[in-house]
């Protein structure tokens, strides 16, 4: 059958074949009409009433031929044909519409994220953010060579502690802070390099004056009194002063100037004085402090914030050492133990005496300590010192090294444990006089008394 696209069929125009009333005529009437309402809808087109009645005829002669034959059987078949057709034409279009959306959806998105990428570059080159940038480059140089600065500063101040030969060292930092103040950072952090090798040169010359020249070699620390002697390492050949107690006979406590925690203008001592009012025959200085010839220290001049405990039993800095990583020593009856945390050890008293400091240079026969950024640690200088091997107690200071040397140093003398003390300006070690030393006036200290 020709196929008409642009005709569509009304009922008015079926003239159907046979006698009028006749009821097999009535029912053929109604199958054409429910035919060609289906045909209609399969065209989805419309037409005049002027429309070829030809075409009208073909459809329907070839229609009650078809429906003659096939019956109503055939109305049903072909009904549920073309409404499947137009269900599945329609769910193939709504679904590629859908697709189409999507991808556009897609397409939308990927332009919104192209176009916030290019605004993002945009604002970064902005006036705004390039001057951010460089006031936080700014600000970063500032602070470096601040802290660059002051680490110089307090080397100079312990530099004259042991001499007074410091003018043109003084001069040099002068010269520094006028560059700081000009924020010519690039000169200014020149200026510091040569201030700390000027400082480190003449700590080096300090250091090797009272050392004999015909100080013994050998690694083998003393088995009691004091000794000095050169110690060969992996890390060289170095001078090492100390002091051995047999912890069978000596008692080691600690000492402290202040009879509680102090924040800031704190007592101190030297380390003679408190040698003599404790009946010590030995002693050295104690854990980190903030001196008052410290522009830093303001505010809080002479105190410690580290975990001590001293000879009448008092704890200091107890509440904030609670979870404190920094390692400890404790002092109780013939015995020395040594802790990687002040953490790990509680409030007894029924112990000598506990001090903490860092960092643990020797634990259980091994170096701890290789180094790290402080510039303080990696400098050269007097390292004070307590350790342990076996049942003897050390007290004492290798001389002109950094710390992590100062480990390896230890080590090599077959120390078990050994935990670094303050150093610098503060070094002072006592045994029937000053060994090393006197240095400045200290908060703490730990000494040895016979039993």
């Amino acid at each position: 059958m020709k196929a008409h696209r642009n005709v569509q069929l009304t009922p008015e125009y079926v003239k159907v074949p046979g006698a009028a009333g006749d009821g097999n005529t009535i029912m053929l009437a109604c199958q054409t009409v429910f035919f060609y309402e289906l045909v209609n809808k399969f065209l989805k087109t419309e037409v005049n009433a002027s429309a070829n009645k030809a075409d009208h005829f073909l459809i329907l002669s070839w229609y009650s031929g078809w429906m003659k034959k096939y019956g109503w059987i055939g109305v049903v078949i072909v009904g549920w044909l073309v409404s499947y057709w137009l269900v599945g034409s329609e769910f193939e279009k709504n679904k590629k519409l859908e697709i189409v959306t999507r991808d556009l959806r897609v397409i939308e998105l990927e332009e919104q994220v192209a176009s916030g990428a290019a605004e993002f570059e945009r604002f970064k080159m902005t006036d705004q953010v390039v001057r951010n940038n460089e006031l936080e480059k700014e600000i970063s140089e500032i602070q470096k060579t601040y802290k660059l600065s002051v680490v110089s500063y307090q080397n100079l101040m312990d530099l004259r502690t042991k001499t007074t030969k410091t003018a043109e060292m003084d001069k040099l930092f002068a010269g520094i802070l006028d560059f700081l103040g000009k924020r010519n950072y690039a000169s200014a952090s020149a200026g510091i390099a040569e201030l700390d090798k000027k400082i480190n040169d003449e700590t080096a010359k300090l250091i090797v004056v009272p050392v004999a020249a015909n100080v013994p070699v050998n690694n083998a620390p003393p088995g009691s009194g004091y000794s000095r002697q050169q110690v060969q390492s992996d890390a060289g050949t170095f001078t090492v002063s100390l002091v051995a107690g047999d912890m069978g006979s000596t008692k080691i406590i600690v000492d402290t100037a202040a009879d509680g925690d102090c924040g800031n203008n704190c007592p101190v001592l030297p380390l003679a004085t408190y040698v003599a009012r404790s009946g010590a025959y030995a002693g050295v200085n104690g854990s980190y402090f903030c001196p008052a010839s410290y522009p830093d220290c303001a505010g809080k001049t002479n105190s410690f914030d580290l975990l001590v405990m001293n000879k009448n039993k008092r704890y200091f800095n107890s509440d904030n050492n609670v979870y404190s990583n920094n390692p400890a020593v404790i002092f109780n009856g013939g015995s020395m133990r040594f802790v990687t945390a002040a953490s790990q050890w509680g409030r007894d008293t029924g112990v000598d005496g506990v001090l903490s400091n860092y960092p643990l240079t020797v634990f259980n026969s091994n170096v701890a300590f290789g180094g790290d950024s402080d510039p303080k640690k990696g400098s050269k200088g007097n390292r004070s010192f307590v350790a342990n091997k076996g049942g003897i107690a050390y007290i004492g200071v290798v001389h002109s090294a950094t710390v992590a040397e100062a480990a390896r140093v230890l080590k090599a003398m077959g120390m078990e444990n050994a935990l670094n003390l303050d150093d610098g300006g503060s070094t002072a070690l006592y045994s029937g006089g000053y060994k090393v030393g006197p240095g400045r006036d200290l908060p703490n200290v730990i000494l040895f008394v016979r039993k």
